[in-house]
């Protein structure tokens, strides 16, 4: 097969040696390799495509879990997308001749655009398990999981484990633009964030805001923390019930980190000819609103949030060092400073709630 040779960087960018093009991954560059091989076919994973030093990206990467995340099972085997067994196979044949650069082989199979993924950084959530609520003081146990690649999920499979966690596909990488806008307020960004400092365990909440056909525009207005613990069935039924002044679709989930960023993602329907599939989960650009006040209804949620949490377990102390010289209140405050509103004078009541953490 047809050898291309390019620089790996210290970035995880490739710099195609022919021509000096730089590729943000090795998803993108074994994509552009393939097209000029045989624009017909269409390509897989990137990272089970490129070699360095003669060994695929992917098994650098599994190599790399099992050193610094020893207690994580191997990924699963044989869920590899259509015709991907057979690009595999194929790649085996390919040897790298030059030492610290990587190559892509010519494809062997044809793909669905949709399954053509740029590998991105994911975040991958953390999940408390074996915690003894009961205990105060007692560190939660944390145990991290970690996402895989959508070309490995295959068709739908109910012994798959529903909290598997799936790495965002860019609508470039398949070739699409997004097809609707958002826009989310920054109180919405702030109530947010201010939820999850609150606690070392994972919040969930509701988003509301406004849909606009004629501009395919989703506005966040609102949020709605649920106040409730995740194993508590109950409870959830009661957050569904509250009364909400508008209509409720998105919602977020996240864990408490040294740093707050949003990661807004759009599940998309597979293509018609393929219904037994996954959805993908797709990276959405968002633009974000700067309020020039803070609503009552956001004070009001982050005091009733404020006492939700107290006395709990799993509750932050906020008098604590975070670092050598921030408490985990500066930490709290540090992050929200960006998401405050315009009009400075109601920073007053941001300092009454950050009293009640004391």
């Amino acid at each position: 097969g047809k050898k291309f040779v390019g620089d790996l960087g210290p970035d995880g960018t490739i710099t195609w040696q022919e021509t000096g093009q730089v590729f943000n991954s090795p998803s993108a560059w074994a994509t552009h390799c393939k097209r000029l091989v045989n624009p017909a076919k269409k390509s897989g994973c990137g990272w089970a495509s490129v070699r360095y030093k003669g060994q695929k990206l992917d098994q650098y990467k599994a190599a790399w879990l099992r050193q610094h995340q020893p207690n994580v099972p191997p990924p699963e085997e044989g869920l590899a997308s259509e015709g991907e067994e057979e690009e595999m196979a194929e790649e085996e044949e390919e040897e790298v001749a030059r030492e610290g650069r990587v190559a892509v082989p010519e494809p062997a199979a044809p793909k669905k655009p949709e399954e053509r993924s740029k590998k991105q950084q994911c975040k991958s959530l953390a999940e408390p398990t074996g915690t003894d609520l009961s205990t105060p003081g007692k560190r939660l146990e944390i145990k991290p999981r970690v996402p895989v690649r959508y070309c490995t999920l295959g068709t739908r499979d109910s012994a798959r484990n529903p909290q598997t966690l799936v790495e965002v596909t860019s609508f470039a990488a398949i070739n699409k633009f997004q097809p609707f806008n958002v826009a989310i307020s920054s109180n919405v960004l702030l109530l947010l964030d201010f939820h999850s400092h609150l606690t070392r365990s994972e919040v969930v909440g509701y988003l509301g805001g406004r849909w606009d056909t004629n501009t395919q525009l989703l506005t966040v207005l609102r949020a709605f923390p649920c106040r409730t613990r995740l194993g508590d069935a109950e409870a959830a039924g009661a957050v569904e019930e509250e009364p909400l002044c508008l209509p409720t679709g998105p919602y977020y989930h996240g864990n408490p980190g040294v740093e707050s960023r949003i990661a807004p993602f759009w599940v998309m329907p597979p293509p018609e000819q393929r219904p037994n599939d996954y959805g993908i989960p797709m990276d959405v650009e968002v633009t974000y609103l700067q309020d020039g006040f803070l609503t009552n209804d956001v004070v009001q949620e982050m005091t009733l949030l404020v006492e939700f949490y107290k006395g709990a377990p799993d509750l932050v102390k906020f008098q604590e060092l975070w670092s050598q010289d921030q408490t985990y209140l500066d930490k709290l405050k540090g992050s929200l400073a960006s998401r405050t509103p315009k009009e400075q004078s109601f920073s007053h009541v941001l300092e009454q709630i950050y009293s009640l953490l004391k």
